[in-house]
Parts: C-alpha cells; structure tokens; sequence
C-alpha cells in the first residue's frame, strides 16, 4: 500500500533470494500481531503510556511466531539481521552487544528467552554496518544501498497523530505549567510523551523567559498536560523509576539488589544503577546519575558489560 513498505521489501527480498539462488518462502503473521503486539500497543496509548512496539513484536513474531514456523519446516535454527551477538557458555546462551555500538539491537531483543536466542544465529552481529554494505554490495544485491528501516513499521509515513486517532477517540484537554499557570489546550494526552518539545503549540508568554516548553509530566486522573521551560529543567529528570515484573533471558531473576548498567532509550550509553525487587512484583531502579525524560510504557533494559540480562515496561518514575 502506500504507507506500508512490505511489498516493496518483498520484491527486495526476493531479487536477493534470486541471486543467491535461495528458494523463497512466504508466511503471513498479521493474526498474530494485531493479537500479541498491535492490542497491547493500543492498550498502552489508552493508559497514557508511550509503547515500544518492537521488543513485543521480535518477543511475539520474530522469535515466537516465525520460529515456530521455521521449526516446522525442519529448520535447526533461524538467522536475522539484528546487530547482537550470541555467546554459549557452560550450558548458557548468553545474549551479547553487537560489534557495531552504534547499531547494537539488545535494546529490542530483551524479552526475547534464552531458548530462543539459542535457535538463532546472527551472521552480522560482529560485523560493522559499513561492512555488511560492502559485502552486499561485492555480491550486486538490490540492497546494498537500501536506507535503514525507521519509525514503528505498521505506520509507515503517515503523520502518527491521523493513525493514532483512527483507533482510539482523542480527549482533549487543559496544558497547565509546573507552576499551575493555565497555558493552553492539547489535544489529547495519547499524542505527546515526556521529554517532547515539537508540536506543543505554546509560544511566548509574557513574564516568562523566552525558553522552549517541554512535556514534564501528563496528570491523566484530570487529562491535563504538564509542561516547562528549558531542556534542562530539574523536573525532567528522575533519580529513579519503577517497572512492571521483568522479563529475565535466562528465565531466573539475578541476585537482588542488582548493580549494573541500564538503558531507557535505544542507544543510550548504560546508566549506572541499582536495582531491587519492588513489592508490586516490578522492580525499582536507582541511577547514580538522574535520567532525562523517563518515559511510562518505553524499556529499561539491564546489563552486564556486554551481556543483556533482559528488560521491564517503565510504569514510573521519581
């Protein structure tokens, strides 16, 4: 269609198949996702929380679904193009950093099992980007020169605002300042996330300095979102945060409390923290550095140097 890619990446896939002189085989996962992936995805907008669609969708579809489906054509294992290593040790598979930092994909895969990493190889992931286009482009493959896929794959490049209104009925509502000034309106809590400075719609406002406004919280018990001024304001940063139960690779939660390294956003470099068990069944995450924009349905995810021990849904912050 024109917002979705598929077909174009189909025809790719296919001029590669040829090539290589690969037969090509096709499975349709569509149910699978609008269940697993897509509902919760929704969900999460409908609470008030941003959701990362691409670690359910490679927990869900990639190493569940697809899997599956590889197995029952008599396949031993899967092979994907994700930056990751895989490292088997003492009867362990550990899930490791891919080689090329910049484009290291452990964020994504932390609820994947450690059964399931172990029935996946990942040809690329000690091999650099730049070096993997070469290799492409040494072998003529339509996709040496392809642009890397961004955004959530099912939008494509459609405004998000007209998708996300398509699914659910947008509140809008009163943007009120950290001080209690009355600032404006918005247009629904579900279109704006902590941290986000574009699309506010607040311009000058006399007595104040002239700084950009930023979302620092949303209050959803009254729809009404919070803003301030400036890209370092104290109240966009948070010493700690609280998460939904945790999905652990090796299945085993580690000794509590934890010290390691910790990622709230995809390419950000580890974040030294402590992490303990919380009474809810979640966990809470201290940082020795207070963190910019923690955001409520994005992921933590753990570390050990280069191991990734797994992940949990950020359900808050303090």
């Amino acid at each position: 269609t024109e917002y979705c890619t598929a077909q174009a990446d189909l025809t790719d896939a296919q001029a590669v198949c040829d090539k290589l002189g690969i037969e090509l085989l096709t499975a349709n996962f569509a149910a699978e996702y609008w269940d697993n992936v897509f509902e919760h995805f929704l969900a999460e907008y409908r609470a008030g929380r941003t959701p990362n669609p691409d670690v359910l969708c490679n927990r869900e579809i990639k190493f569940k679904a697809f899997l599956d489906y590889a197995k029952e054509l008599g396949a031993d294992f899967i092979a994907t193009g994700h930056y990751v290593q895989r490292l088997d040790l003492e009867g362990k598979t550990i899930l490791c950093k891919g080689t090329d930092t910049n484009k290291d994909q452990t964020y994504f895969l932390c609820e994947v099992t450690e059964d399931n990493i172990r029935n996946t190889l990942f040809p690329i992931g000690n091999i650099m980007k730049s070096e993997v286009r070469k290799i492409a482009a040494g072998l003529d493959l339509v996709t040496s020169d392809k642009k890397d896929s961004t955004g959530i794959c099912f939008i494509g490049e459609r405004k998000f605002k007209d998708f996300l209104e398509t699914y659910l009925p947008a509140q809008p509502g009163r943007i009120e300042s950290t001080d209690g000034e009355d600032i404006g309106m918005h247009s629904g809590l579900m279109f704006y996330t902590r941290g986000q400075r574009q699309g506010l719609g607040i311009g000058g406002r006399a007595g104040r300095p002239d700084a950009p406004w930023y979302v620092v919280a949303k209050d959803l018990s009254n729809n009404v979102l919070i803003v301030g001024q400036g890209n370092e304001n104290t109240d966009l940063f948070s010493p700690a945060l609280k998460t939904l139960p945790a999905a652990w690779i090796s299945g085993q939660a580690p000794k509590m409390p934890l010290h390691c390294g910790a990622k709230i956003r995809y390419r950000q470099a580890d974040q030294a923290c402590e992490v303990s068990a919380a009474a809810s069944g979640g966990l809470v995450v201290r940082f020795e550095q207070p963190q910019r924009a923690v955001t409520p349905g994005q992921y933590v995810v753990f570390y050990q140097g280069k191991h990734c021990l797994g992940g949990a849904i950020i359900d808050g912050f303090s």
